[in-house]
């Protein structure tokens, strides 16, 4: 019930209901201002730096926990699924073996799961060279 002295009060004074609107609040506002959102993660960052072991030790300590994060991931890994998941060297071989030329990196997809800062990207050719005794390459240099 909102107090009389505050008809527009949307949650009570019990720490369940002010723990919802803080988590609100800050769902909020990490949508809406970068700035905010680069300050909780830099601080998350220095938080992780000063508490190395944690996670590791917490996983330890509560293996029903983990196991439960692992089945949830693996859930959420299969409605990604279409995205991709990238690791690293996820090259298969010399199938994906590009010619020498210079290309543009672009973002494809923010969205999928990436692990050790790798991205998802389109390759667009800027320039390339076909073969060595066709002289139409051109040297991203040489451009006017």
């Amino acid at each position: 019930m909102p107090r009389a002295q505050a008809p527009r009060q949307s949650y009570c004074a019990q720490p369940d209901c002010q723990r919802e609107r803080r988590r609100l609040w800050q769902q909020a506002k990490r949508r809406g201002d970068p700035d905010y959102l680069d300050n909780q993660s830099q601080a998350q960052r220095a938080w992780a730096g000063r508490n190395p072991g944690y996670w590791r030790e917490y996983r330890a300590r509560h293996p029903d926990y983990a196991a439960q994060n692992r089945r949830q991931q693996k859930d959420r890994n299969v409605k990604r699924k279409p995205l991709g998941i990238a690791r690293m060297d996820v090259s298969d071989g010399d199938a994906h073996i590009l010619p020498d030329g210079v290309y543009e990196l672009r973002i494809a997809d923010a969205a999928a799961v990436a692990k050790m800062g790798v991205w998802t990207v389109r390759l667009v050719v800027v320039a390339w060279q076909p073969g060595e005794t066709d002289r139409a390459w051109v040297d991203c240099k040489e451009r006017t």
